[in-house]
């Protein structure tokens, strides 16, 4: 992605202001689909094709799963009075 120090940039008309807008519209609509096309790629499981792979993405997936897990086990220990959880006496 270029980014541009557009702070010099000066207007001389409405007309001239209207054009930066659309050209800044489009360029962002093009950045919109590029990600969109990146985070579907991210988020799409992809498919194993041999025994090892479907193998070490079961693993994969394991980690994943238990890590979260450990993660939100954390977070309710330590902030478990925002999620107004009570310890029992």
């Amino acid at each position: 992605m270029n980014t541009t120090n557009n702070s010099k940039r000066t207007f001389q008309t409405l007309e001239d202001l209207r054009q930066y807008k659309q050209e800044l519209s489009a360029s962002i609509d093009e950045h919109g689909e590029v990600i969109a096309s990146l985070w579907h790629e991210l988020s799409v499981p992809q498919k194993a094709n041999t025994k090892g792979e479907m193998i070490a993405s079961l693993i994969s997936n394991s980690i994943t799963a238990f890590d979260a897990f450990l993660l939100a086990r954390k977070i309710m220990k330590q902030y478990g009075s925002f999620f107004h959880r009570r310890k029992k006496k």
